[in-house]
């Protein structure tokens, strides 16, 4: 197959909670590729932890994107609940499938509308791998969706934590823990910079020594030392140059850090 025939081949990410040690990710990849063997498969992440489908929307909210239009994007996560449900829409140009357990209202704001329920009747892992393989077939095939399944009015919504607000100060939570061990609050850039002002701040997190400045790079402190920075995801993070952020400060998912922003008397 020639360059130009494999940069024409219908990219499908796969992201789902079934780690690299069992069997379950190559097989549902042999399902895929037995019933459309020219598609391309990604693995965007298989290291989710299990049923976390928060961890899960955020690492795909933030990698999606970049990947180019026509893209189908399969999410499988805490996909086995007593009434399993699952769906399949396009927004933007992409293609997104999976089960309809809220885990789409946190990565959608607003959540597209025209979705599209597939049909299921128990939800087990080997009735799932021939429904997923089936409906990436019928994108490939330029079929359209309006008659993939039956139209859906409202998906399953979840509440992702979201900052706590005043004049003066951001309550932020640690949403993630990367591979690095370093730490991402949901205290955005855009929300960092509304309520700062410009002024000047205090980060303080767990009874450490606060931080008082936004570092560009990890190595602006010296090996060692604790920093703050905006990540590639625009995300507040707390990290140590060189070193397992999380492990040596204490942090757990779910805990909070504070920025109170200063008055020039101060």
């Amino acid at each position: 197959m020639g360059e130009k025939e494999i940069q024409h081949r219908t990219i499908v990410t796969l992201t789902t909670d079934f780690g690299s040690r069992d069997y379950y990710v190559p097989l549902l990849k042999g399902s895929i590729l037995s019933v459309v063997p020219d598609v391309n498969l990604v693995d965007l992440s298989h290291e989710i932890g299990n049923y976390d489908i928060t961890r899960a929307a955020f690492i795909f909210k933030n990698a999606w994107h970049h990947f180019p239009e026509g893209t189908i994007h399969l999410l499988t996560v805490n996909d086995s609940p007593e009434h399993p449900s699952f769906i399949i829409f396009e927004h933007q140009n992409h293609f997104f499938l999976g089960p309809d357990n809220g885990i789409f209202s946190l990565v959608f704001d607003p959540v597209p509308t025209k979705i599209f329920r597939l049909p299921v009747k128990n939800g087990t892992f080997f009735e799932l791998k021939d429904l997923f393989s089936h409906a990436i077939s019928h994108v490939c095939e330029s079929r359209g969706l309006y008659n993939i399944g039956e139209p859906l009015e409202s998906l399953v919504t979840r509440i992702s934590f979201q900052p706590v607000l005043g004049p003066s100060h951001i309550r932020g939570s640690v949403i993630h823990v990367d591979n690095y061990d370093n730490v991402i609050t949901n205290i955005s850039r855009a929300l960092f910079e509304k309520i700062s002002g410009g002024r000047e701040f205090l980060l303080t997190f767990k009874g450490h020594e606060p931080i008082s400045s936004i570092s560009e790079h990890y190595h602006d402190v010296p090996i060692g030392e604790v920093l703050c920075l905006f990540n590639s995801a625009d995300h507040l993070e707390v990290a140590i140059n060189m070193g397992n952020a999380a492990g040596l400060l204490g942090f757990n998912l779910e805990d909070t850090i504070q920025i109170d922003f200063l008055d020039a008397k101060e």
